[in-house]
């Protein structure tokens, strides 16, 4: 598969007895429905040779990462329910790739929680309240979402107190079609991303599942190191509600 890559037979045959190796093998050749891996594995090496063996959707162009966050007891969110994105995979989306992870955002959001996705696509300013580089590819990659999915529930660029407090959007972003209430976040690049999620993770005692991919053609999903066996079970679970999508 990879000769064109310079991989030769005696370096493919060492690869395959790796197990994410064999087993996205497997998933290539309908032998499974899903991959999960991660446990003792990095991101890289989970990632690395699914997006080597399976490519991407071709109608999404880019594959992405996202955490499923569930945040116990919280007014915020759908009933405590987000998806953050991207958390694992794209260092510094530019304004297309960003503008694809909101739409694979949304449409992962719908089907794995089953509710109306509310994106929000942050930076540290709103609707114009500071002026940079970084501010205006949110503000680009919004124009272009809006332009391919016109029915979608979005806004950008807006602070993350205005995506979640409608007391705060109320003042900051009056005309927001969010009005505080958002369930997806969309940060800009993976820096922040990351971090966030790992925040909310620690200090709100949020459970976290993922990393999760999105906009490639079979299930496959990651796991933290340090991850528990209730986080395997739930991986598993949302890898098999995605199979039979």
């Amino acid at each position: 598969m990879r000769k064109e890559k310079g991989i030769t037979l005696e370096e493919a045959k060492k690869l395959i007895l790796d197990p994410v190796y064999f087993g996205m093998m497997m998933l290539k050749n309908n032998e499974c429905d899903g991959l999960v891996s991660g446990a003792i594995h990095s991101t890289a090496d989970t990632l690395r040779p699914a997006l080597q063996i399976l490519k991407a959707k071709s109608e999404s162009k880019l594959v992405s990462a996202f955490f499923i966050m569930v945040l116990p007891d919280s007014k915020y969110g759908e009933d405590g329910v987000f998806i953050f994105s991207d958390c694992g995979l794209n260092p510094n989306p530019d304004k297309e790739q960003l503008a694809q992870i909101a739409l694979s955002s949304a449409n992962s959001f719908s089907n794995l929680v089953g509710k109306t996705p509310k994106v929000a696509m942050l930076s540290y300013s709103t609707h114009g309240s500071a002026k940079s580089d970084s501010c205006q590819k949110v503000i680009d990659a919004l124009n272009i979402v809006k332009e391919q999915n016109p029915k979608l529930i979005i806004d950008g660029e807006v602070q993350l107190d205005v995506a979640l407090v409608p007391e705060v959007a109320k003042i900051k972003a009056p005309d927001s079609v969010l009005q505080g209430k958002a369930n997806v976040l969309v940060f800009p690049n993976l820096d922040a991303g990351n971090i966030g999620y790992k925040l909310v993770q620690r200090l709100a005692n949020a459970e976290a599942y993922g990393p999760l991919c999105q906009g490639i053609s079979k299930p496959v999903n990651d796991l933290s190191r340090g991850c528990s066996a209730e986080d395997i079970v739930g991986v598993v679970a949302i890898t098999a509600i995605q199979a039979n999508m």
